[in-house]
């Protein structure tokens, strides 16, 4: 019975490239199969020593994904299976699948906001029906939803309603009001619309039926009954019972009630974009043949020939709409000649259709002509009231009139003289055709003839007289809603400087009701921030968002920030053409206009030009109370707001006002009221803003009374408050030197000009203050960057602008950082950080803030955007809050010294990095926060902690007692001498490596570069020249100490893998108090020689040939510090193949000698030996013999074996004579080396190039080269030899060369 079955399988849907659609029919069909499990947990594999029925399970597992891979492979095509490397299992093919066409997080982002953007502008067009709109709006809404958008029934339901068309207005009304659109569904609100729109298809059809049915009787006439009507008035009524169809030839019903009629496209209309409409015959013949249709419903004469026609126009454009609602373009008109039964008639303004198949005259244009038509027994007859029967044509079989004629074509036998129209343009010096033409048509000239226009453009003309095109003075586009189109632009920088050092503002001006708003900046590079401010200010006020922003090409607004959040948010941007501002000129004659204003009303009152942000404000706040053509018999205000602004309340600006003071802030004697001068009004407050100039203090409040006419003397200056008191007002003749010449002046945006100096910049003062002498720099500086050039790179440091929000404020208005936020909170709770309580009496409470930061990774890619919950520890009080905070923090010398003993003994060494690790130490003190911003549960709560927050003085001890419990409960022990690091000795668990250990900090160098603009700088070969000698310089200028801080800052902490700049970088880090211009030098020749070795590091190798035993260099530099002659100390130790300690320091004292200074280095050297051998003990790699330390100085071995106190060393400290006990015990011994062998030479003083190369080479540092795929070290030794080989081949070559020359001469003086 099974196998007769008709019942069909299931077919396997095939992927025909929409993957949400494929899935989710693969997905039903494998998970009706239960099959599905393979695809989310993937094959089952049977673990090493497997049970009979775990294998048996693991072979079902694999039996079935082949099943399903069956399915897979019959679905995809051989095509798409051969682009996926992975096909082992079926989950591999499904992920496979999913990442190619589904895409990642950040795809999806993507297509969603272009997805979101479609679904903002989506509209019902003129011509779709209510199922096509709902279609295409579905298909959108699904596709947001697959891409992780949650999109409630309500959006759709109100979206739809919001874009029909104007013919369903009545239908929404009646929707909203009749329905709760909040719970109306998709589909009720699809039927209620289709029908709605069935009905409104009826009712056209019968007022299109009525409108073209002839009868022989139908219609009364006049008042009163006739004989084929029912009623007394209007329109009588037919019986169908006569009626006929001229589509069966049935009688009972019309044609477009009839069954067997499926179209309906016997009907004309005219729609609100005036386009001809014309009812078209079609008939089969393909071919363009002479018959002419006439046709009432055709509003012109029509023809698809083009060379029938006389007279052509060709620029005549048009468009008609046939009866099947298509549309045809009309290309030009003319006349055509039509021969009819021997008779030519001439027909005009016949169309020029082309593609049409059918020669169409339209009966109304025939009766324009003065022309009677005549329909009567199967014939029409065409009249004149002159001429008589013009023609006549019989009915055709399928009920139509068709006129046969011969079409006359024009034909051309004129003979004529070319005119070379070219050749007397160039001869009369490229005067105009038109010019020419005036000179023959007035008969000014003999010989000339008529010419006609150039067929193409005279290129000698276009080079010497191409103008600009007229720029248009009326917009042809204006925005219909709010907010569609902003307009804005910089003006500026504005001298002098206001009180709050601003120099700039920028305009926002909104194209439908042209309000204006203003914001006052320091610094161009804020527009992207005080735009992000205008629009969540806009958008909230309007419910509106911003479509488009239309600004000049100024770098402000064309930076890569301004791009992307323009992009990101659906902006769309317009830039004006290069030296075109006036194609933004709303923006240019607003700043015109504004800075019109500003100036006159400083003046007015003799007000101070630092006020100008003042009267700015001011003066814009009047703008939008004031007339414009732009808005027609409204305010701008009342536009944007749809209130009539009132302005009882202005004021002259700049006038003498008297605040009164309030009782609390005077005695019994003391002045009721303050002289003060008017600012405008407060942006916060009803009420004035005033400035007294007395106490210079800025005052608001609303019990003013005014003297509008009388303005504060600013240049007179009175030590006796009386005559002060007296003096101070001035009146309107002596204050006011520039007024306006008409106070009732309309300011209209329109009238205004375009300047492009306003905008560049505005200057206020009077004086010219001449330009400072140009500098001529030294010529040692040459190659380093300095001076003006600097400041410019200081300004290029200033325009990047920073993403991360510097407040939650700021924060909660991105998704990506409410998310990190999140995140934050989780890990808290997770963590069981806190719990939630009520603050005890007494206790001290302290406060939380948002840090936000984004991380990148060594690409220089986002990684992630981190949001961390920091403690505003700087409250806490000593005994209170905390007692003890201190905690070890981990040395480099220590992490050096383990991986040069994991390299020797090929260990494989791991890193890894806690998470939230401050959130897992416990407290022990009673610590209460504020609940943090945006997550507030209950108020008048606070939240005690229970482990360690961010920020905490006790969160770094808290921590490092966390993690020193649980290793000690590992079994792990704490080195006595280093108490970060802790050991678990375990043999036999050693992983071999082939080549060794390689630190570097490659990525970190070039973040230095990057952020001090020196990546593309000349690199060199040493850090410091060869004998340079730095003093304090105090008799150069001083530069930006901050920036030169800054970069020994950072070089510093390169100095955990660079021994190499040990030394001129804690050179230079000796001047950072007074840094100046040849300091400056130096760390940009450090900078330089850090670009070319980007790659250096030290390799700790596993097959060295060196013996594993500690062992040291120690020099110094005697006296080398020119200020106050200090030495210098330097050592370094190696431990196999790499330098793990070393130190370039200035040494406390002032030595006498040589031998003092190298004693001092000496005994600094052996301390440090000391330490690092009990570090070595601790890992079991004790150092069986004294630990050799070279030094150059045989005086200073001899004084540290020598027990005997003299008078050459009795003034040294006797700190330092702790290197003898040490060399009498045996744990040092110092050794003599020549200098040239010295490593330590490197951490005390500059040194020439081959000499640095040399001890580079022998400290272990290697360049690291990428090749063929591979990591090749490449030892920097060998580079010095091959160069030392190839000079010692080039001075061969040369002293050759020299003894040939002379065997030749020889040669030659004894033939002659």
């Amino acid at each position: 019975m099974a196998e007769n079955s008709d019942f069909l399988k299931p077919s396997i849907p095939k992927f025909d490239g929409y993957y949400d659609h494929w899935a989710m029919l693969m997905e039903n069909l494998l998970r009706s199969k239960e099959y599905w499990s393979l695809i989310e947990n993937g094959v089952t594999v049977a673990p090493a020593n497997a049970t009979v029925e775990q294998q048996r399970i693991a072979n079902e597992s694999k039996l079935t994904d082949l099943k399903v891979k069956n399915y897979l492979f019959q679905s995809i095509d051989r095509s798409i299976l051969e682009t996926i490397l992975n096909r082992d299992t079926a989950r591999d093919i499904w992920n496979a699948m999913r990442v190619k066409y589904q895409g990642s997080t950040k795809v999806k982002r993507a297509q969603l906001q272009a997805l979101r953007k479609d679904f903002e502008v989506l509209e019902m067009g003129e011509s779709e029906s209510v199922e096509e709109y709902f279609a295409r709006t579905m298909v959108i809404t699904n596709k947001m939803t697959s891409c992780g958008e949650r999109i409630e029934q309500s959006t759709v339901v109100e979206k739809i309603l919001r874009s029909m068309t104007a013919k369903f207005n009545h239908v929404v009304c009646s929707i909203e009001l009749s329905c709760d659109v909040t719970t109306l569904s998709i589909d009720e609100l699809q039927s209620s619309l289709i029908v709605h729109e069935q009905r409104m298809k009826g009712q056209l059809i019968k007022q299109e039926e009525q409108a073209l049915k002839v009868t022989n009787g139908g219609r009364g006439r006049g008042r009163g009954r006739n004989s084929n009507s029912t009623r007394g008035r209007g329109r009588g009524r037919q019986s169908k019972e006569n009626v006929e169809c001229f589509h069966c030839h049935k009688l009972g019903h019309y044609q477009s009630d009839c069954p067997n009629w499926s179209e309906n496209a016997n009907y004309a209309e005219l729609d609100e974009f005036k386009e001809e409409m014309l009812l078209m015959a079609k008939t089969n013949d393909d071919e363009i043949g002479e018959n002419w249709f006439l046709d009432s419903g055709c509003s012109n004469h029509m023809s698809g020939n083009k060379d029938w026609f006389y007279d052509f126009d060709e620029n005549y454009r048009d468009s008609v709409k046939l009866g099947d609602d298509s549309r045809m373009n009309v290309m030009g008109k003319g006349n055509v000649k039509l021969s009819i039964n021997g008779r030519v008639h001439v027909f005009t303004n016949v169309y020029f259709i082309p593609g049409l198949k059918t020669n169409l005259l339209s009966i109304g244009q025939i009766q324009q002509k003065n022309a009677t038509i005549v329909f009567k027994n199967n014939c029409c007859k065409v009249y004149h009231e002159e001429k008589g029967l013009l023609f006549a044509t019989y009915m055709s079989t399928n009920r139509m009139y068709i006129v046969k004629a011969e079409v006359i074509a024009p034909r051309c036998l004129q003979a004529s003289k070319p005119v070379n129209s070219q050749l007397w343009h160039s001869r009369y010096g490229h005067l105009s055709i038109k010019g020419l033409n005036v000179l023959v048509k007035k008969d000014m000239v003999r010989g000339l003839p008529a010419l006609k226009e150039l067929d193409e453009n005279c290129a000698d003309c276009l080079e010497g007289k191409q103008h600009r095109d007229a720029i248009p003075k009326q917009a042809n586009w204006r925005a219909s809603s709010k907010l569609e189109l902003v307009h804005s632009d910089i003006c500026g920088p504005i001298n002098p400087k206001s009180n709050s050092g601003n120099r700039y503002f920028i305009t926002f001006t909104d194209d439908l009701t042209r309000k204006t708003w203003i914001y006052l900046l320091k610094e161009k590079s804020s527009s992207l921030e005080t735009f992000k401010q205008f629009k969540a200010m806009v958008e909230k006020e309007s419910s509106c968002s911003i479509q488009c922003l239309r600004t000049d090409r100024g770098g402000e607004y064309t930076s890569n920030a301004f791009n992307d959040f323009c992009s990101n948010h659906g902006i769309k941007r317009q830039l004006t053409a290069a030296y075109t501002p006036q194609q933004n000129g709303v923006s240019e004659r607003k700043n015109r206009t504004l800075m019109n204003m500003v100036r006159s009303m400083l003046a007015g009152k003799s007000v101070p030009k630092p006020f100008w942000p003042e009267a700015l404000k001011w003066a814009t706040y009047v703008m939008n109370r004031s007339p414009t053509l732009s808005v027609k018999d409204i305010t701008p205000e009342e536009a944007w707001s749809g209130v009539k602004p009132s302005v009882h309340h202005f004021r002259v600006f700049g006038c003498i006002a008297f605040v009164h003071v309030p009782d609390s802030q005077r005695t019994k004697l003391d002045s009721k009221s303050v002289k003060c001068v008017l600012l405008g009004l407060s942006e916060e407050s009803k009420a004035y803003k005033l400035y007294d100039p007395k106490k210079k203090k800025i005052i608001i409040s609303r019990d003013v009374v005014f003297e509008e006419n009388k303005g504060w003397n600013w240049n007179r200056i009175s030590d006796k408050k009386q005559n002060q008191s007296s003096n101070d007002v001035l009146s309107d003749e002596e204050c006011s030197t520039s007024a306006p010449a008409n106070d009732n002046e309309v300011q209209a945006e329109i009238d205004m000009n375009t300047s492009s100096d306003d905008s560049d910049g505005i200057d206020f003062q009077s004086e010219v203050n001449l330009p400072p002498r140009a500098r001529r720099p030294p010529q040692s500086l040459n190659d380093f960057v300095t001076g003006e050039e600097l400041d410019q790179l200081h300004n290029l440091a200033v325009y990047v602008a920073t993403e991360d929000p510097t407040s939650f404020s700021e924060a909660v208005k991105s998704k990506v950082w409410i998310e990190a936020m999140n995140q934050e909170m989780q890990s808290i709770e997770k963590n069981q950080t806190w719990e939630l309580t009520s603050l005890p009496d007494g206790a001290n409470v302290i406060g939380v803030k948002w840090i936000f930061k984004t991380k990148h990774n060594e690409k220089g890619e986002i990684d992630k955007h981190k949001a961390r919950l920091v403690a505003k520890g700087y409250n806490q009080k000593h005994g209170i809050d905390y007692d003890e905070v201190f905690a070890p923090v981990a040395r480099w010398d220590t992490i050096r010294s383990i991986l040069a003993i994991a390299a020797r003994e090929s260990w494989k060494v791991f890193q890894l990095d806690v998470k939230s690790a401050f959130l897992h130490g416990e407290l022990s003190e009673d610590i209460y926060v504020e609940q943090p911003p945006g997550y507030q549960r209950e108020k008048n709560k606070v939240y005690k902690l229970k482990k360690a927050l961010y920020g905490l003085k006790q969160a770094p001890r808290a921590w490092y007692s966390k993690i020193e419990a649980y290793f000690n409960s590992e079994e792990f022990e704490k080195c006595p001498s280093e108490h970060t690091l802790f050991i678990k000795h375990k043999p036999n668990e050693v992983i071999q490596s082939e080549e060794g250990i390689y630190i570097s900090q490659q990525k970190y160098a070039a973040e230095i570069l990057g952020r001090f603009g020196m990546e593309n700088c000349n690199s060199v070969c040493s850090p410091i020249v060869p004998g340079c000698k730095l003093d304090k310089d105090e008799d150069s200028d001083a530069t930006d100490a901050r920036e030169y801080k800054q970069i020994v800052g950072s070089l510093m902490y390169l100095l955990a893998t660079r021994p190499d700049l040990a030394y001129s970088v804690c050179l230079v880090a000796r001047y950072m108090e007074r840094p100046t211009n040849m300091h400056l030098t130096a760390v940009k020749r450090i900078l330089r020689y850090l670009k070319g070795t980007i790659t250096n590091g030290i390799m700790y190798r596993c097959d060295t040939d060196k013996g594993f035993e500690l062992v040291g260099w120690s020099d110094s530099d005697y006296a080398g510090d020119v200020n106050d002659r200090k030495s210098t100390t330097g050592f370094v130790f190696m431990l196999g193949s790499g330098a793990i300690s070393w130190s370039s320091k200035k040494q406390p004292i002032v030595t006498l000698s040589t031998t003092e200074a190298e004693y001092v280095a000496a005994a600094a050297c052996a301390c440090q030996a000391v330490w690092l051998r009990s570090i070595l003990s601790y890992l079991l790699k004790n150092q069986k013999i004294c630990t050799q330390i070279y030094c150059d100085n045989s005086s200073s071995i001899k004084l540290s074996k020598n027990p005997i106190m003299h008078g050459r060393c009795k003034h040294i400290d006797v700190r330092f004579h702790f290197l003898r006990d040490l060399t009498k015990d045996g744990t040092i011994e110092l050794k003599h080396c020549k200098s040239q062998d010295q490593l330590a030479d490197i951490m005390t003083k500059p040194l020439k190039l081959d000499a640095f190369l040399k001890l580079r080479s022998g400290l272990g540092m290697v360049m690291k080269r990428m090749l063929d795929q591979g990591l090749v070290l490449l030892s920097q030794v060998s580079c010095c030899r091959l160069l030392g080989l190839a000079a010692e081949f080039l001075q061969f070559l040369l002293c050759l060369f020299q003894f040939l020359c002379e065997y030749c001469l020889a040669c030659l003086s004894s033939i002659l």
